[in-house]
């Protein structure tokens, strides 16, 4: 972690520790203070705040997957469909508790992951990435033909999670939910980035041939990315399906699969904070365009041709990732340590 001029780390306790300086801790009991009390004062913000964090979930996934390992999924969104439809026949059709089902739906899609991810060992890059968009296309046909269990296009209710005898019906309850499940993905990502499997991800990332020669089982690492980048996929497809109380095939299309990669090229690959900044930047740009400059656009107050303005939002959110990928092609993630950097200096600018 990058330290403070004149901090030096002198135990190996120390260099590992996540929050090292008084100033993290600071900022730390900040953002817990803030999340714990955000129900209270956000209002109508909390279900854009929670379809936030079930959006961090599935992009740390994919972030462990693609930015840590380098192996390029667009299939996500079937994946969480995996997770989503697994949890909502356990606790709907068998009625098995939800944190069953949640546990059940996150190695469920990581088990069809790792199938998807096979030929990985063989494939890589833009092939790879059509395999995966593959698994996108077979996991919604599967759904949409199953219709005796999955109810196919007609979808199917799921009730609201619940612990125990509390039932999570309002966003104010699964806000806590979805918020404590994204801190513990997050601080899993972080962590798992400095252990021997992460490290073995970045050897593969930057170099396949060179980690091979190194000892390093491709074809078993791959797998466990796949398994791990999915195993996230389904618990946040569980979470959404359980939030919405309803899902159908049209709630994971191959855009939103794509949108995903987006998301993490814009928060920054291979970075802890960038599926948290690529979501919410995201999260925060679609809820404008379609809540309030679309329905504007709209009404007649600018002269538009029609339809125009319905497909306003994929254009701007391609503009935005070509516009990232040109001016800051390290994310979001790369401009917050810039800033971090400068204000330590500041005081000894001049």
């Amino acid at each position: 972690m990058d330290l403070p001029a004149g901090t030096r780390n002198y135990s190996y306790a120390q260099d590992m520790a996540i929050f090292r300086t008084k100033t993290h801790w600071t900022l730390l009991i900040g953002l817990l203070v803030v999340l714990c009390t955000a129900p209270l004062w956000w209002g109508n913000w909390l279900s854009v705040a929670n379809l936030i964090g079930i959006t961090i979930i599935a992009a740390t996934g994919l972030n462990i997957l693609t930015g840590y390992c380098g192996q390029l999924s667009i299939g996500h969104a079937g994946f969480m469909a995996v997770g989503a439809y697994t949890s909502a026949i356990l606790t709907e059709r068998l009625g098995l508790p939800f944190p069953v089902g949640l546990i059940s739906a996150g190695v469920a899609a990581g088990l069809v992951g790792m199938f998807f991810g096979m030929p990985s060992l063989r494939v890589k890059g833009f092939y790879l990435a059509i395999a995966t968009i593959a698994a996108q296309f077979i996991i919604v046909w599967v759904i949409k033909q199953w219709t005796d269990v999955t109810g196919g296009h007609m979808g199917m209710s799921v009730s609201a999670p619940a612990l125990g005898g509390l039932v999570l019906k309002s966003n104010a309850s699964q806000f806590y939910l979805i918020g404590g499940i994204a801190v513990l993905s997050i601080f899993f990502a972080k962590n798992l980035a400095r252990t021997r499997v992460g490290r073995a991800f970045v050897a593969i990332r930057d170099n396949d041939l060179a980690a091979e020669v190194m000892g390093i089982n491709l074809f078993r690492y791959k797998l466990i990315a796949f398994f791990i980048g999915c195993f996230f996929a389904g618990i946040a497809g569980s979470l959404l399906a359980h939030w919405a109380r309803f899902i159908s095939d049209e709630f994971f299309p191959l855009t939103d699969s794509i949108l995903y990669i987006g998301m993490i090229i814009i928060g920054g690959l291979g970075t802890t904070t960038g599926p948290i900044f690529g979501a919410i930047f995201i999260g925060l740009i679609k809820h404008s365009l379609t809540h309030y400059l679309v329905p504007t656009l709209e009404s007649g107050v600018i002269a538009l041709p029609a339809g125009f303005a319905s497909g306003l939002a994929p254009m701007v959110f391609g503009l935005i990732i070509i516009l990232f990928l040109i001016l800051e092609p390290r994310g979001l993630a790369h401009r917050w340590q810039l800033f971090k950097a400068a204000y330590r200096l500041w005081p000894f600018s001049y």
